[in-house]
């Protein structure tokens, strides 16, 4: 979540000397290891002495050789290499395993938490009445069998009416109505002949058949025969002789055959004491042996039971489930009748891959001659290369710009390694091809990756090459630590715990803060409205959105990130350039001019704060086409109304902010000098002291927050308190002022990529679920993921800056009719996606 990392080189300038920090910030192109490296040489450097200094002089010898290995290029072709090898084993894994997604879901899984159920592989949808209603419309289905089938009838029946109460003569049928569904609860306490009769009726008979069985008994057998082996026996001859009747109803119908729970032996009653866990896994056996045929046509539902095997202890009675796990059972059964059905994004079980839109298929046979043009390219490049210079010993490195001209296969190789990469998030969240898991949020999943990353931050701090205010490696730095924190919080689930919520809240404001103080101090200075400017900053926003729009069949609006950057861009480039159009030029003649653009900020304000409280108005503008199609989602503005409106202040906040410090900077009222404190020592005690208690009095707030909606309500008029807090304490003092954190910093110039990419590489389902890699090793998953991730959005950076100088032509002829071809573009997409 970034707003303007990568967007021009000059866009933070308020100096002369900001263009060689912008160049610096632009490579992205420096070994992965080497600036972490050589801050901690240095470090150790000088803090030691003799023998140590002799370790050091050893360690900076030998540390080209280690950056040869470990470099960002190699960290790539590492990545692309897991990349392969998971892809084959996982494709292997599906399409020779003898199980899928339901099969998952209906066998195996585990605890994340209290009462929250994880199947293996997929996600499980929590599904809400509407959406059990919808799914089980014109639907009959039977629970067939005793007491613990009873009890999994009623769990399923709340689902669709949570008023239901248990009650009625034990062992009757029970039936339930909701609307046009039929949901029966059949007593059938053993499986004899009184059950094969029922069952028989349904096939032969005249009776209308459920479109789901859901059937299972045993314990009555081992109860009234105290256990004995004749009735197992009995119980498996029994079940052959109603096993082709399942299979016939299996052809028409779903037939769910529930294994049986295990039982608290501690907690039975005298009169059940025979029911014993060794007797309840040989009737389990039976009734795999007996109804799992070549077929497969009827399904067992195991799930409950190994959820169960955790929750037992906790039985009344020790025979019939607690009522969280119960429900377990009857949530697994849901999903297998209705992913299928709705499609729930979070809920991955029992459903295939979607069919491919219209525009998909287009951006597929377009991916696919990208691809086709980068491996023969690759090839012929190969085999024509000649010596390359080595970026890490301090060779040249020509500009992207100049390296386009020479090599005019430069951008068909970029286009070809963006279609690689879109087919790996394709695969990531759109193929039936790895896993997905859902979320569970614990403090330590959130509090102990975040203690790590800030201590990793700390170590790797280096003397900046600046020392005013919010110089580039500072903005960079801020921006790196703060998607760290903002990527911790989504793959934690934190948004769950509300302080957590509120202070990310805070990291998205300051990422708008900055969009206002970068872009207004290049306007001030520069004076630069030109077209160009314009196109790069839009093409550096958009071109990775726009491209996942037709990959992923996902609406613009969907990352909602970019339209709000991209929309605040257009506002602060409207209020800079539209009369009267006022510079810093002009200022330093005429002190009217200062009020000039502060009465210009205020008319914004008023713009702004007049929308915030005309939410039909503000509606009724962007739900007009083409706009519709930009900022609708799921066919609402309303996604669009909430994300605008909870920041609408942030910005101006951050235009309001660079204009007085360039103010204070002109009047030379800023020491700003290496080691100097920002003003004299009295204010910048008073004002460190203010700023630590307005910090710690918002978190303070935050913390006691217990009601999102109230607390979203303040948030826009309270968040930039812990924004210029953070700035002051961040910038007053000299020594810190000096510092910055390069490992912070080198994720900050790739932060948009990361915001963008993690929705489907990173984490699964759009952002609902995470990424499973690793089956089985959740830690492990997350280190191979997370380094996969990194690479691929450092990669794409580096294929938007290129393509940028080429797509983007300083000549005004040349880009005006590239403007009129995306404008041809856009209308085509529109159009086509209305189709769809």
């Amino acid at each position: 979540m970034k707003p303007e990392v990568n967007m021009m080189k000059a866009e933070s300038a308020s100096d002369s000397n900001h263009a060689e920090a912008e160049a610096h910030a632009g490579n992205g192109h420096a070994p992965l290891g080497s600036a972490f490296v050589s801050s901690a040489a240095a470090r150790l450097s000088a803090c030691c002495h003799g023998g140590a200094k002799m370790a050091v002089l050893a360690y900076n010898l030998g540390k080209r050789e280690i950056n040869q290995y470990f470099s960002i290029k190699n960290a790539k072709l590492l990545a692309a290499a897991a990349v392969v090898l998971l892809t084959v084993f996982h494709s292997a894994s599906r399409h020779y395993g003898s199980s899928d997604t339901c099969d998952w879901l209906l066998s195996s899984g585990r605890f994340l938490g209290d009462n929250v159920w994880q199947p293996y592989g997929c996600m499980l949808h929590k599904y809400k009445s509407t959406e059990a209603k919808l799914c089980l419309r014109e639907k009959r289905i039977a629970f067939v069998g005793d007491s613990r089938i009873r009890q999994l009838f009623y769990s399923f029946i709340k689902m669709m009416n949570p008023e239901v109460k248990e009650v009625g003569n034990k062992h009757e049928n029970i039936p339930f109505v909701d609307g046009d569904s039929t949901v029966n609860f059949l007593w059938y306490a053993e499986v004899n002949n009184s059950l094969k009769e029922q069952l028989m009726l349904w096939t032969e008979g005249s009776a209308s058949k459920p479109h789901v069985i859901i059937i299972g008994a045993a314990t009555w057998s081992i109860k009234l025969h105290n256990g004995r082996s004749e009735a197992l026996f009995q119980y498996k001859a029994n079940l052959t002789a109603i096993a082709d009747t399942l299979e016939k109803l299996a052809e028409h119908s779903e037939v769910y055959w529930v294994l049986q729970d295990p039982v608290y032996e501690d907690a039975l009653s005298e009169s059940r004491k025979m029911i014993t866990n060794e007797q309840i896994n040989l009737y389990n056996e039976a009734a795999v042996s007996t109804l799992d045929t070549s077929k497969k046509k009827v399904k067992f539902l195991e799930a409950s039971r190994q959820a169960a095997m955790e929750t037992i202890s906790q039985s009344v009675d020790g025979l019939h489930l607690p009522e969280s796990t119960r429900d377990i059972g009857a949530m697994v059964l849901m999903n297998s009748m209705c992913n299928k059905i709705l499609k729930p994004i979070d809920g991955s079980c029992c459903q295939s891959a979607p069919p491919l839109s219209v525009l998909q298929k287009l951006a597929a046979a377009v991916l696919l001659v990208s691809i086709v043009c980068f491996v023969l390219l690759s090839f012929s490049t190969h085999r024509k290369s000649k010596h390359v210079p080595d970026l890490e010993s301090g060779e040249e490195k020509k500009h992207p710009a100049a390296v386009g001209q020479l090599n005019p296969k430069g951008p068909l190789l970029a286009i070809g390694k963006m279609s690689l990469i879109m087919v790996y998030f394709y695969l990531c969240d759109r193929a039936d091809v790895f896993m997905k898991e859902q979320k569970f949020y614990t403090h330590s999943a959130f509090f102990i990756p975040l203690i790590y990353i800030f201590v990793l931050g700390f170590f790797y701090s280096e003397n900046s090459k600046e020392t005013k205010l919010l110089n580039r490696e500072q903005t960079d730095e801020w921006k790196g630590w703060m998607q760290l924190v903002i990527l911790i919080y989504h793959i934690s689930g934190a948004s769950a715990f509300i302080p957590v919520y509120m202070h990310v809240r805070v990291l998205v404001a300051a990422y708008l803060f900055q969009t206002g103080y970068g872009h207004f101090s290049f306007f001030w200075l520069k004076g630069d409205f030109g077209l160009y400017r314009v196109c790069q900053v839009l093409f550096r926003l958009n071109f990775l959105v726009v491209v996942l729009c037709l990959v992923m069949d996902r609406p613009y609006q969907f990352y909602y990130f970019v339209p709000l950057v991209t929309f605040w861009f257009a506002v602060i480039y409207a209020t800079m350039a539209l009369w009267p159009q006022i510079l810093q030029k002009q200022a330093n003649g005429s002190a009217f001019w200062n009020l000039a653009l502060l009465l210009k900020l205020l008319g914004l304000l008023l713009f702004i704060g007049f929308f915030a409280y005309s939410q039909d108005l503000f509606e009724g503008i962007f739900s007009v086409w083409p706009l519709s199609k930009l900022f609708e989602l799921q066919g609402s503005i309303h996604e669009w109304w909430f994300r605008w409106k909870l920041d609408r202040f942030a910005v101006v906040n951050g235009m309001l902010f660079a204009f007085i410090y360039l103010l204070l900077q002109k009047y030379q009222l800023l020491s700003e000098g290496k080691g100097e404190t920002l003003f004299s020592n009295k204010i910048s005690n008073c004002l460190l002291f203010v700023s630590v208690v307005s910090f710690m009095t918002y978190s303070i707030w935050a913390s006691g927050c217990k009601n999102k909606s109230e607390c979203n309500e303040m948030h826009p008029y309270i968040s930039v308190v812990q924004i210029l807090a953070f700035i002051l304490i961040r910038n007053i003092p000299g020594y810190a002022r000096s510092l910055y954190s390069s490992f912070f910093a080198w994720f900050g110039k790739i932060s948009l990529e990361l915001f963008i990419c993690q929705y489907h590489i990173w984490l699964a389902a759009d952002t609902k679920g995470i990424l499973v890699l690793i089956p089985g090793n959740p830690t492990l998953n997350i280190i191979v993921s997370t380094f996969i991730f990194v690479c691929v959005a450092h990669e794409i950076s580096q294929i938007t800056n290129d393509l940028a100088q080429v797509a983007i032509p300083k000549e005004s002829g040349p880009l005006l009719k590239r403007l009129l071809g995306a404008g041809v573009f856009l209308v085509l997409v529109l159009t086509l996606s209305q189709k769809d």
